[in-house]
């Protein structure tokens, strides 16, 4: 009866130790949903950025708008007809005064 009740608690405590620190335990198992967590937060912004991207190639292939509006605002370009116009802000340098 003895060894019986030897290999049972032997049995529980190799359990216990399964589940609390062994692989599969519960720790790992908070760690990883939090992981997938992290990934999935993650996952929303990248979606949302691929939206983003998505959204500017529809608007450079279906109309000259988007073109003009990335040629002005990148290059600098101008229409013809046009002044161009460059307002530079006075700069925070303190000097020796």
């Amino acid at each position: 009866m003895r060894v019986v009740i030897a290999i049972l608690v032997g049995l529980l405590l190799f359990l216990q130790y399964r589940l609390w620190v062994g692989e599969g335990s519960l720790a790992e198992v908070n760690n990883l949903k939090q992981e997938i967590s992290q990934l999935q937060k993650e996952l929303v912004g990248l979606r949302e950025r691929n939206r983003a991207l998505q959204a500017e190639v529809e608007d450079l292939r279906s109309g000259q708008t988007a073109i003009e509006e990335r040629a002005r605002s990148e290059l600098g370009m101008i229409k013809e007809g046009e002044t161009f116009y460059q307002v530079i802000a006075p700069s925070d340098e303190k000097g020796d005064e």
